[in-house]
């Protein structure tokens, strides 16, 4: 597999390797060692998530608070999405600043992203399946999101009219999160990667 950094610091992008005959196809879509060399730690794997979404439905920016955070690793095993990764942390050079990667059933790329970066997605077609891969379990309460159609974040979601959850669109936007001290900070999150040890935990007293 290929493996990209993106434009922000924290996310990368991956290009598995099909191998295709008349029979079918094969591919390895995650290799925690090819992972881990990149990162530079491992992924704990805490929870698998799926999510299945109409054409249009846009889910996001969710985020999780830093520490524990909540890394991911998601690919799209039917249909198409555009997936998008945003910086939510304060005193990032990239801060506010997004990027979208196309994630399909043809290219079957995946996307990673650690600890304090936002993510969400457009369906671009019916029965859009997601499959996530995640560092740490659902905490409700650790767990927030930004207006995905804030006008300061810019996302173009290829969508005519994006049809949202009732919390995404109650969720503050990117201004209003930084206020009421919600999002992330820069230097905490990185303090907090560079804690993960081997087994992708934190091994860190201090945090």
């Amino acid at each position: 597999m290929k493996i990209r950094e993106l434009s922000i610091e924290g996310a990368w992008e991956i290009t598995p390797q099909q191998h295709g005959d008349p029979r079918g196809m094969f591919m390895e879509w995650y290799r925690f060692d090819k992972l881990a060399e990149v990162v530079g730690h491992p992924l704990r794997l805490a929870q698998a998530n799926l999510s299945v979404s109409a054409r249009g439905v846009v889910r996001g920016i969710h985020f999780a608070d830093v520490p524990p955070g909540q890394a991911k690793y998601v690919t799209c095993v039917r249909g198409a999405v555009l997936d998008v990764i945003v910086d939510l942390r304060v005193g990032s050079p990239t801060f506010g600043r997004w990027e979208g990667v196309r994630l399909d059933d043809t290219d079957r790329r995946a996307v990673y992203l650690s600890e304090g970066l936002g993510h969400g997605f457009c369906a671009l077609t019916d029965d859009a399946t997601l499959s996530y891969l995640c560092s740490a379990s659902y905490n409700p309460t650790g767990e927030h999101a930004v207006h995905p159609l804030d006008e300061e974040l810019g996302v173009e979601w290829p969508a005519d009219v994006p049809l949202l959850s009732a919390r995404d669109d109650a969720a503050p936007t990117l201004a209003q999160a930084r206020e009421r001290g919600l999002l992330p900070e820069y230097d905490n999150c990185r303090r907090f990667v560079a804690t993960l040890g081997p087994d992708g935990m934190s091994h860190s007293t201090g945090m």
